[in-house]
């Protein structure tokens, strides 16, 4: 399973230090980028909690592509000052999952509140379980297990290959979603162990360009839906969880949000990606409500 970090966006979160043997030329400009990054974390006031990174988001909508979007359609891009690591990349995709499920109402609460919830139930939870009917709560379970199983597979899917682009499909299925959102990793530069950003960092500054874009108040109050997740990877890359989907087509209908990550570098040529293609999760994660 996936390593969680459920401070990323909490009071008193430990930050990741980075620690060099020897102080080369390269590592001393990583260095740089991580200070960079950290004084901007720390002037916008990064240990702030998640409750309080919500009231952050403003009457700001997405901002708009329109050479590249279809009309409704909206953008979010980050921009990292610095290389980051294929474990990043995974969190990344990890943690939009989990925040798009509770944000479009899929999870009663954030994904990490649940598996403390109802994996160690407190006596007040105990007494709450008691109050719902069985089948509930085994549904509730069964739904947790699924999304930890995507997230661990996830997790084993960008250890064997790059992975380019995330899709997380909601309503409808795979061809004709009702909405859906992309994550672009085309764009960002992998550095080698220990001379990468800090991924908190990195994943503080993701939420809050979410939170102030408010990417999701002009949506409506969503149904329990099922949702579908896709990623590329290499088609070389021996994946035998995830399925090949060697024709599918990125949907050209329902609500579109794509969050764009890149390092500020040159373009990687389309080219590169000529050998990747889509893999789709076999199990399709359903919503459900307390």
């Amino acid at each position: 399973m996936v390593p969680r970090e459920e401070g990323f966006i909490q009071t008193g979160q430990r930050r990741e230090e980075v620690v060099m043997a020897e102080p080369r030329p390269e590592v001393a400009a990583v260095d740089a980028q991580l200070s960079d990054l950290e004084r901007i974390e720390d002037s916008e006031g990064s240990c702030a909690s998640q409750t309080e990174l919500l009231e952050l988001a403003s009457a700001h909508g997405p901002s708009r592509n329109p050479e590249h979007l279809c009309p409704g359609d909206s953008m979010v891009p980050v921009v990292f000052p610095g290389p980051v690591s294929s474990e990043g990349c995974c969190r990344f995709a990890c943690e939009l999952l989990k925040h798009i499920m509770y944000q479009r109402q899929q999870l009663p609460l954030p994904y990490d509140q649940l598996t403390v919830f109802y994996a160690k139930p407190s006596p007040q939870a105990e007494d709450m379980v008691r109050k719902k009917a069985e089948r509930s709560y085994k549904k509730f379970q069964q739904a947790l297990v699924e999304l930890e199983g995507i997230l661990s597979h996830l997790e084993s899917l960008f250890a064997r290959t790059r992975v380019p682009r995330v899709l997380i499909l909601l309503g409808g299925n795979a061809l004709c979603p009702k909405e859906f959102y992309e994550l672009d990793l085309a764009r960002l530069t992998l550095g080698r162990v220990g001379q990468s950003l800090s991924t908190s960092a990195c994943l503080r500054r993701l939420f809050r360009a979410l939170f102030m874009a408010d990417a999701f108040s002009e949506l409506k109050a969503a149904p329990a839906m099922g949702t579908i997740v896709m990623a590329q990877g290499h088609r070389e890359c021996g994946e035998d969880w995830f399925r090949p989907k060697l024709n599918y087509q990125v949907p050209k209908r329902g609500h579109r949000l794509t969050v764009t990550l890149s390092c500020g570098g040159p373009p990687i040529p389309d080219s590169t990606w000529d050998d990747y293609i889509w893999f789709q999760a076999p199990v399709t994660l359903k919503g459900f409500r307390e």
